[in-house]
């Protein structure tokens, strides 16, 4: 079991310590935005110094992409048991895409990564590392892997390709959903006319789905 120090000090157990960061840098973050928060300011919250948050965060940019991780991962499992529920890859695909973004650019950090008002602050945070193709890769993998069990995608598709395509759709539809609703038909008309045939064997013709006329 790891041991605390008393008071309002990190625990002497590194991952233990790293969570505790996070997690006052998650109450900075609700305060100020991810944008104009220091890391004088996630000290300051977890009661300790500004060297000592950086002992266990290169950055500010690394915290950011941690926390972005967990909170991805957290919205991972609440998608991946939406879309298993769906019949087919088709509509895993139209509706999984429309319930990860509509909740990803609610959560202030997860928006980070997939919001273009943030595309400034988040090439340096995510464009070297690809955290957002393989966060998406992460998410889609065990999707893709049972549609081609089932024959319902191409089997020549590159996986880090089918990820990366998948979070430029992702950025599309946060600015879509910014402006419409949700439930907008057009959205689903959209993916089942434009990014799903891209997914498909050719023989395979995309059906409407139940909101389509």
């Amino acid at each position: 079991m790891a041991r605390r120090k008393t008071g309002n000090v990190l625990s002497e157990d590194a991952d233990e310590a790293r969570d505790q960061l996070m997690v006052a840098a998650e109450r900075v973050f609700a305060k100020y935005g991810p944008a104009k928060t220091t890391m004088d300011d996630i000290g300051r919250e977890a009661g300790v110094s500004r060297p000592t948050v950086y002992r266990y965060f290169a950055g500010r940019d690394a915290l950011i992409g941690a926390l972005i991780e967990r909170r991805s991962r957290l919205l991972f499992a609440k998608a991946r048991e939406f879309l298993l529920s769906q019949p087919t890859f088709a509509d895993q695909l139209v509706e999984g895409l429309i319930f990860l973004v509509d909740r990803g650019r609610q959560d202030p950090l997860i928006r980070v990564l997939v919001s273009p008002e943030h595309m400034q602050m988040a090439e340096p945070l995510v464009g070297s590392s690809g955290l957002a193709a393989r966060l998406t890769a992460e998410m889609w993998e065990p999707i893709l892997d049972r549609a081609l069990e089932r024959g319902e995608i191409r089997r020549d598709l590159d996986r880090t390709k089918m990820a990366e395509w998948i979070a430029l759709i992702q950025f599309i539809l946060v600015g879509r959903l910014d402006f419409d609703r949700p439930d907008d038909p057009s959205h689903r008309e959209m993916l089942r006319t434009f990014v799903l045939p891209a997914f498909l064997p050719s023989a395979v013709v995309p059906e409407k789905g139940p909101d389509a006329d």
